[in-house]
Protein backbone atom coordinates (compact mmCIF):
# COMPACT_ATOMS: atom_id res chain seq x y z
CA UNK A 1 0.00 0.00 0.00
CA UNK A 2 2.69 2.49 1.00
CA UNK A 3 4.86 1.65 -2.06
CA UNK A 4 1.89 2.19 -4.37
CA UNK A 5 1.09 5.52 -2.72
CA UNK A 6 4.69 6.70 -3.11
CA UNK A 7 4.68 5.76 -6.81
CA UNK A 8 1.40 7.59 -7.34
CA UNK A 9 2.72 10.74 -5.66
CA UNK A 10 5.97 10.51 -7.64
CA UNK A 11 4.06 10.27 -10.90
CA UNK A 12 2.00 13.34 -10.04
CA UNK A 13 5.14 15.26 -9.12
CA UNK A 14 6.73 14.28 -12.41
CA UNK A 15 3.70 15.66 -14.21
CA UNK A 16 2.16 14.52 -17.48
CA UNK A 17 3.57 14.62 -21.01
CA UNK A 18 2.21 18.14 -21.42
CA UNK A 19 4.58 19.26 -18.66
CA UNK A 20 7.62 17.92 -20.51
CA UNK A 21 9.26 20.54 -22.72
CA UNK A 22 9.69 19.97 -26.42
CA UNK A 23 13.48 19.98 -26.83
CA UNK A 24 13.63 19.55 -30.59
CA UNK A 25 13.13 16.79 -33.13
CA UNK A 26 14.44 13.26 -33.02
CA UNK A 27 17.63 13.42 -35.06
CA UNK A 28 18.43 11.16 -37.99
CA UNK A 29 20.25 7.83 -37.81
CA UNK A 30 21.27 8.07 -41.47
CA UNK A 31 24.94 8.47 -40.55
CA UNK A 32 25.17 5.09 -38.83
CA UNK A 33 27.92 2.90 -40.31
CA UNK A 34 26.12 -0.34 -39.44
CA UNK A 35 23.41 -1.93 -37.31
CA UNK A 36 23.25 -4.80 -34.83
CA UNK A 37 20.03 -6.61 -33.83
CA UNK A 38 18.04 -4.62 -36.38
CA UNK A 39 17.86 -3.53 -40.01
CA UNK A 40 18.67 0.18 -40.45
CA UNK A 41 16.15 2.45 -38.75
CA UNK A 42 15.25 6.01 -39.64
CA UNK A 43 13.22 8.77 -38.04
CA UNK A 44 10.15 8.21 -40.23
CA UNK A 45 9.97 4.48 -39.39
CA UNK A 46 9.95 5.31 -35.68
CA UNK A 47 7.02 7.74 -35.80
CA UNK A 48 4.17 6.37 -33.72
CA UNK A 49 6.49 4.87 -31.12
CA UNK A 50 8.22 6.30 -28.08
CA UNK A 51 11.96 6.19 -28.76
CA UNK A 52 14.76 6.01 -26.20
CA UNK A 53 18.21 6.76 -27.68
CA UNK A 54 21.16 5.67 -25.55
CA UNK A 55 24.70 6.82 -26.48
CA UNK A 56 27.35 4.41 -25.26
CA UNK A 57 30.80 2.98 -25.81
CA UNK A 58 31.63 -0.45 -24.50
CA UNK A 59 34.52 0.40 -22.16
CA UNK A 60 32.64 3.23 -20.40
CA UNK A 61 32.01 2.13 -16.81
CA UNK A 62 29.51 4.95 -16.29
CA UNK A 63 27.42 3.58 -19.15
CA UNK A 64 27.84 -0.02 -17.95
CA UNK A 65 26.23 0.98 -14.66
CA UNK A 66 23.17 2.34 -16.52
CA UNK A 67 22.79 -0.70 -18.78
CA UNK A 68 20.68 -2.87 -16.41
CA UNK A 69 17.96 -0.22 -16.47
CA UNK A 70 18.02 0.31 -20.24
CA UNK A 71 17.83 -3.45 -20.80
CA UNK A 72 14.94 -3.76 -18.35
CA UNK A 73 13.01 -0.85 -19.91
CA UNK A 74 13.39 -2.34 -23.38
CA UNK A 75 12.14 -5.71 -22.20
CA UNK A 76 9.22 -4.32 -20.18
CA UNK A 77 7.89 -1.63 -22.51
CA UNK A 78 8.68 -2.72 -26.09
CA UNK A 79 5.25 -4.34 -26.54
CA UNK A 80 3.65 -1.13 -25.23
CA UNK A 81 5.31 0.98 -27.93
CA UNK A 82 8.88 1.72 -26.76
CA UNK A 83 11.83 1.34 -29.13
CA UNK A 84 15.32 1.53 -27.66
CA UNK A 85 18.16 2.47 -30.00
CA UNK A 86 21.65 2.14 -28.58
CA UNK A 87 24.12 4.34 -30.45
CA UNK A 88 27.66 3.02 -30.08
CA UNK A 89 30.03 5.95 -30.58
CA UNK A 90 33.62 4.81 -29.89
CA UNK A 91 35.96 6.65 -27.54
CA UNK A 92 39.17 4.68 -28.13
CA UNK A 93 40.52 3.52 -31.47
CA UNK A 94 39.90 -0.18 -30.85
CA UNK A 95 36.22 0.50 -30.15
CA UNK A 96 35.71 1.24 -33.85
CA UNK A 97 35.93 -2.52 -34.54
CA UNK A 98 32.39 -3.60 -35.48
CA UNK A 99 33.11 -7.25 -34.63
CA UNK A 100 34.29 -6.22 -31.16
CA UNK A 101 31.11 -4.21 -30.61
CA UNK A 102 28.99 -7.12 -31.80
CA UNK A 103 30.79 -9.43 -29.37
CA UNK A 104 30.13 -7.07 -26.44
CA UNK A 105 26.46 -6.72 -27.44
CA UNK A 106 26.10 -10.50 -27.15
CA UNK A 107 28.07 -10.72 -23.90
CA UNK A 108 26.08 -7.90 -22.28
CA UNK A 109 22.68 -9.33 -23.19
CA UNK A 110 21.67 -6.37 -25.36
CA UNK A 111 18.74 -7.40 -27.53
CA UNK A 112 17.57 -3.99 -28.74
CA UNK A 113 18.73 -2.17 -31.88
CA UNK A 114 22.29 -0.83 -31.89
CA UNK A 115 23.49 1.74 -34.41
CA UNK A 116 27.24 1.80 -35.06
CA UNK A 117 28.39 5.42 -35.12
CA UNK A 118 32.06 5.08 -36.01
CA UNK A 119 32.19 8.48 -37.73
CA UNK A 120 30.35 10.38 -34.95
CA UNK A 121 27.64 11.33 -37.44
CA UNK A 122 24.69 10.40 -35.21
CA UNK A 123 26.51 11.91 -32.20
CA UNK A 124 26.85 15.21 -34.07
CA UNK A 125 23.26 15.14 -35.35
CA UNK A 126 22.10 14.96 -31.72
CA UNK A 127 24.71 17.59 -30.71
CA UNK A 128 25.75 15.10 -28.04
CA UNK A 129 28.86 15.43 -25.86
CA UNK A 130 28.62 12.63 -23.28
CA UNK A 131 28.77 8.93 -22.53
CA UNK A 132 26.28 7.87 -21.38
CA UNK A 133 23.59 10.16 -22.75
CA UNK A 134 19.93 9.33 -23.01
CA UNK A 135 17.25 11.06 -25.12
CA UNK A 136 13.54 10.22 -25.22
CA UNK A 137 11.22 11.18 -28.09
CA UNK A 138 7.43 10.93 -28.11
CA UNK A 139 5.36 9.19 -30.77
CA UNK A 140 5.35 12.37 -32.89
CA UNK A 141 9.15 12.37 -33.08
CA UNK A 142 9.61 15.26 -30.65
CA UNK A 143 12.41 15.11 -28.08
CA UNK A 144 10.84 15.47 -24.65
CA UNK A 145 13.56 14.48 -22.17
CA UNK A 146 17.29 13.93 -21.87
CA UNK A 147 19.70 12.86 -19.16
CA UNK A 148 23.50 12.78 -19.12
CA UNK A 149 25.45 10.39 -16.91
CA UNK A 150 24.19 7.94 -14.32
CA UNK A 151 21.13 8.14 -12.08
CA UNK A 152 17.60 9.55 -12.40
CA UNK A 153 16.36 6.04 -13.21
CA UNK A 154 12.95 6.37 -11.53
CA UNK A 155 12.17 9.72 -13.12
CA UNK A 156 13.35 8.50 -16.53
CA UNK A 157 11.10 5.46 -16.33
CA UNK A 158 8.14 7.62 -15.33
CA UNK A 159 8.75 9.76 -18.43
CA UNK A 160 8.69 6.59 -20.54
CA UNK A 161 5.43 5.53 -18.91
CA UNK A 162 3.80 8.93 -19.38
CA UNK A 163 4.67 9.12 -23.06
CA UNK A 164 3.44 5.57 -23.65
CA UNK A 165 0.15 6.29 -21.88
CA UNK A 166 -0.24 9.43 -23.99
CA UNK A 167 -0.15 7.28 -27.14
CA UNK A 168 -2.87 5.04 -25.72
CA UNK A 169 -0.87 2.22 -24.15
CA UNK A 170 -1.71 0.63 -20.82
CA UNK A 171 1.38 0.19 -18.66
CA UNK A 172 2.10 -1.22 -15.24
CA UNK A 173 3.30 1.73 -13.13
CA UNK A 174 5.49 -0.56 -11.02
CA UNK A 175 9.09 0.54 -11.69
CA UNK A 176 11.60 -2.04 -12.82
CA UNK A 177 13.88 -3.75 -10.33
CA UNK A 178 17.37 -4.70 -11.46
CA UNK A 179 20.09 -6.94 -10.03
CA UNK A 180 23.39 -5.67 -11.44
CA UNK A 181 26.59 -7.68 -11.15
CA UNK A 182 30.27 -6.92 -11.61
CA UNK A 183 30.94 -3.71 -13.49
CA UNK A 184 27.22 -2.95 -13.68
CA UNK A 185 26.94 -2.40 -9.91
CA UNK A 186 26.42 1.28 -9.06
CA UNK A 187 29.39 3.17 -7.65
CA UNK A 188 29.68 3.76 -3.92
CA UNK A 189 29.40 7.52 -4.32
CA UNK A 190 29.75 8.26 -0.61
CA UNK A 191 33.28 6.84 -0.46
CA UNK A 192 34.47 7.68 -3.98
CA UNK A 193 37.41 10.11 -3.88
CA UNK A 194 39.28 9.19 -7.07
CA UNK A 195 38.50 10.54 -10.56
CA UNK A 196 38.60 8.78 -13.93
CA UNK A 197 42.25 8.97 -15.04
CA UNK A 198 43.55 8.63 -18.60
CA UNK A 199 47.04 7.21 -19.06
CA UNK A 200 47.88 8.40 -22.58
CA UNK A 201 49.42 11.86 -22.85
CA UNK A 202 46.36 13.28 -24.65
CA UNK A 203 44.33 13.57 -21.43
CA UNK A 204 46.72 12.37 -18.74
CA UNK A 205 46.68 13.71 -15.20
CA UNK A 206 48.12 12.56 -11.90
CA UNK A 207 51.27 11.05 -13.43
CA UNK A 208 53.93 11.65 -10.80
CA UNK A 209 56.71 12.12 -13.34
CA UNK A 210 54.71 14.39 -15.68
CA UNK A 211 57.69 16.61 -16.48
CA UNK A 212 60.13 13.83 -17.38
CA UNK A 213 61.04 12.77 -20.89
CA UNK A 214 57.73 11.61 -22.40
CA UNK A 215 58.81 8.47 -24.19
CA UNK A 216 61.49 7.24 -21.78
CA UNK A 217 59.83 6.22 -18.54
CA UNK A 218 61.98 3.24 -17.56
CA UNK A 219 63.82 5.33 -14.93
CA UNK A 220 60.80 7.01 -13.40
CA UNK A 221 59.63 4.54 -10.77
CA UNK A 222 60.92 5.34 -7.27
CA UNK A 223 60.32 4.03 -3.78
CA UNK A 224 58.76 7.33 -2.71
CA UNK A 225 55.10 6.82 -1.71
CA UNK A 226 52.46 8.10 -4.08
CA UNK A 227 50.08 10.87 -3.08
CA UNK A 228 46.34 10.26 -3.40
CA UNK A 229 45.30 9.97 -7.07
CA UNK A 230 48.90 9.88 -8.28
CA UNK A 231 50.16 7.07 -10.48
CA UNK A 232 53.54 5.93 -11.77
CA UNK A 233 55.20 3.46 -14.09
CA UNK A 234 58.07 0.98 -13.86
CA UNK A 235 59.56 -0.79 -16.85
CA UNK A 236 59.95 -0.12 -20.55
CA UNK A 237 56.88 1.76 -21.73
CA UNK A 238 55.97 3.87 -24.74
CA UNK A 239 53.51 6.66 -23.90
CA UNK A 240 51.09 7.36 -26.74
CA UNK A 241 48.24 9.82 -27.07
CA UNK A 242 45.52 7.35 -26.05
CA UNK A 243 47.43 4.57 -24.32
CA UNK A 244 50.67 3.46 -22.75
CA UNK A 245 52.27 0.41 -24.38
CA UNK A 246 54.51 -2.04 -22.52
CA UNK A 247 57.54 -3.06 -24.59
CA UNK A 248 59.04 -5.69 -22.24
CA UNK A 249 57.48 -8.06 -19.73
CA UNK A 250 57.67 -7.03 -16.07
CA UNK A 251 56.36 -3.50 -16.41
CA UNK A 252 54.16 -2.12 -13.64
CA UNK A 253 51.54 0.55 -13.05
CA UNK A 254 50.96 1.78 -9.51
CA UNK A 255 48.05 3.96 -8.40
CA UNK A 256 47.10 5.49 -5.05
CA UNK A 257 43.30 5.67 -4.87
CA UNK A 258 40.29 5.99 -2.57
CA UNK A 259 37.29 4.03 -3.87
CA UNK A 260 35.51 0.73 -3.46
CA UNK A 261 36.32 -0.36 -7.02
CA UNK A 262 39.25 0.13 -9.36
CA UNK A 263 38.89 -0.75 -13.05
CA UNK A 264 41.42 -0.61 -15.88
CA UNK A 265 40.76 -0.32 -19.61
CA UNK A 266 43.49 -2.47 -21.12
CA UNK A 267 44.30 -5.52 -23.20
CA UNK A 268 46.74 -6.93 -25.73
CA UNK A 269 48.10 -4.36 -28.14
CA UNK A 270 47.69 -6.79 -31.03
CA UNK A 271 44.63 -8.83 -31.95
CA UNK A 272 44.91 -12.43 -30.80
CA UNK A 273 47.38 -11.66 -28.01
CA UNK A 274 47.08 -12.57 -24.34
CA UNK A 275 48.04 -10.41 -21.38
CA UNK A 276 48.94 -12.05 -18.07
CA UNK A 277 49.03 -9.84 -14.99
CA UNK A 278 49.13 -9.84 -11.20
CA UNK A 279 47.51 -7.27 -8.89
CA UNK A 280 48.58 -6.39 -5.34
CA UNK A 281 47.12 -3.98 -2.78
CA UNK A 282 49.52 -2.17 -0.46
CA UNK A 283 52.13 -4.75 -1.38
CA UNK A 284 49.96 -7.73 -0.39
CA UNK A 285 47.76 -10.23 -2.20
CA UNK A 286 44.46 -8.67 -3.19
CA UNK A 287 42.61 -11.50 -1.41
CA UNK A 288 38.89 -10.98 -0.81
CA UNK A 289 39.08 -7.53 -2.40
CA UNK A 290 39.73 -9.09 -5.81
CA UNK A 291 37.62 -7.65 -8.60
CA UNK A 292 35.55 -9.81 -10.90
CA UNK A 293 38.42 -10.18 -13.41
CA UNK A 294 41.14 -11.43 -11.04
CA UNK A 295 41.55 -14.32 -8.62
CA UNK A 296 42.15 -13.89 -4.90
CA UNK A 297 45.86 -14.33 -5.68
CA UNK A 298 45.58 -11.24 -7.89
CA UNK A 299 46.32 -13.11 -11.11
CA UNK A 300 44.35 -12.66 -14.30
CA UNK A 301 44.52 -12.68 -18.07
CA UNK A 302 43.11 -10.48 -20.78
CA UNK A 303 42.56 -11.69 -24.33
CA UNK A 304 40.87 -8.54 -25.62
CA UNK A 305 40.87 -4.81 -24.94
CA UNK A 306 38.07 -4.02 -22.54
CA UNK A 307 37.30 -2.73 -19.03
CA UNK A 308 38.59 -5.05 -16.31
CA UNK A 309 37.58 -4.82 -12.67
CA UNK A 310 40.75 -5.32 -10.62
CA UNK A 311 39.54 -4.35 -7.12
CA UNK A 312 36.20 -4.48 -5.31
CA UNK A 313 36.97 -3.60 -1.72
CA UNK A 314 35.30 -5.60 1.03
CA UNK A 315 35.11 -3.65 4.26
CA UNK A 316 35.92 0.01 4.94
CA UNK A 317 37.13 2.10 2.01
CA UNK A 318 40.46 3.83 2.71
CA UNK A 319 43.44 5.13 0.73
CA UNK A 320 45.06 2.12 -0.95
CA UNK A 321 47.92 1.57 -3.38
CA UNK A 322 47.30 -0.80 -6.25
CA UNK A 323 50.14 -2.21 -8.29
CA UNK A 324 49.55 -4.24 -11.41
CA UNK A 325 52.53 -6.13 -12.84
CA UNK A 326 52.31 -7.38 -16.40
CA UNK A 327 53.97 -10.74 -16.95
CA UNK A 328 53.89 -10.37 -20.73
CA UNK A 329 54.79 -7.54 -23.08
CA UNK A 330 52.50 -5.99 -25.68
CA UNK A 331 50.06 -4.53 -23.16
CA UNK A 332 48.02 -1.43 -24.03
CA UNK A 333 46.55 0.42 -21.02
CA UNK A 334 44.17 3.34 -21.57
CA UNK A 335 42.25 4.52 -18.55
CA UNK A 336 41.64 3.87 -14.84
CA UNK A 337 38.10 4.25 -13.49
CA UNK A 338 36.58 3.89 -10.05
CA UNK A 339 33.33 3.01 -8.35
Amino acid sequence: MMAGMIRSIAHRLAGGPGDLPVEGRLASFDGATGWINSPPLNREQLLGRVVLVDFWTFTCVNWLRTLPYVRAWSQKYSDAGLTVVGVHTPEFGFEHDALAVESRVRDLGIDYAVALDSNYSVWNDFANHYWPALYIADDAGRLRFHHFGEGEYSYTEMVIQQLLVARGARVDQQLVSVRPKGLEVAADWETLRSPETYLGYGQSRGFRSEDDELFDVSHLYTSEPLGLNQWDLAGDWTVGKQAIILNQAGGRISFRFHARDLNLVMGPEREGGTVAFRVTLDGNDVGESAGTDVGTDGRGTATRRDTFQLVRTRGPVTDRTLEIEFLTSGVAAYCVTFG
